[in-house]
């Protein structure tokens, strides 16, 4: 089981501070009228839109704007045709991206990530450029404030879990992509405070960073693309060193 950084507790403080500025709303909505729309309106018989109304609730998103991302998936109501995509490529020192978008146009959509890849010294790549180096895995994150590190280990056992990055505030439980419902509704049933349900790309190889000023290039590198309306999630395949962590926060 993997432990859990100095550098993860830095990216969940982030993901915060996302949700307070109301990112976190956009990027759920369009992930609920997708799942509406390519399912049915009712989240028990549509997996993804379950997992996606869970991830509502769980940042306190108002029943009405749930309501309403389901109308216009269901074309109860009009709304903006989106359309996923996926795009690779490589950020500055050699790392891998990957990056989850939603967009209504995607050429204009790639057009502004191939010039903002230019601009901050990296490159645009084609499909499967980077996709080799990432699993795509399930990952459950709840809050762990209260719980012990050998009682989750138990749970994600039984949860038939593959991996646990354990904190203090929150834990990531990480399980094979198909069965990311069930990890996550036997989480429920053991009345776990799940924050988030969602597949994602897990690097299989690091690049460790141990240098200051490449730690805040990659991060405003990272920053830019998750700033971007149309980028719903951001992987990459680098860690920063603790020492430098320490530095970051300072």
């Amino acid at each position: 089981m993997s432990g859990h950084s100095k550098w993860a507790n830095i990216k969940h403080k982030k993901g915060r501070a996302d949700a307070k500025r109301g990112k976190v709303f956009t990027q759920i909505s369009k992930e609920i009228t997708i799942a509406a729309r390519e399912g049915i309106g009712d989240p028990d018989f549509n997996p993804r839109l379950r997992l996606a109304v869970q991830n509502a609730k769980a940042v306190n998103m108002p029943n009405e704007n749930i309501k309403r991302a389901i109308q216009k998936g269901t074309g109860e109501i009009e709304g903006i045709v989106y359309e996923e995509a996926i795009y690779e490529g490589y950020a500055p020192l050699g790392v891998a991206v990957i990056l989850e978008v939603v967009t209504d146009n995607k050429k204009r959509t790639v057009a502004e990530l191939r010039s903002q890849f230019g601009k901050l010294g990296g490159s645009l790549g084609e499909p499967g450029s980077v996709a080799w180096n990432f699993d795509r895995k399930g990952v459950v994150t709840i809050n762990s404030s209260n719980e012990k590190e050998e009682d989750l280990f138990d749970l994600v056992i039984e949860a038939g879990a593959e991996d646990l990055d354990f904190g203090e505030e929150t834990s990531r439980i990480i399980c094979p992509y198909e069965t990311l419902n069930l990890c996550s509704k036997y989480l429920e049933d053991k009345k776990k405070e799940i924050t988030q349900s969602k597949l994602e790309f897990i690097p299989k190889n690091i690049v460790n960073i141990d240098n200051i000023d490449d730690a805040r290039r990659l991060l405003k590198f990272i920053d830019t693309f998750e700033e971007h309306e149309d980028v719903q999630y951001v992987y990459s395949n680098f860690e920063i060193d603790d020492s430098i962590v320490d530095a970051l926060e300072e």
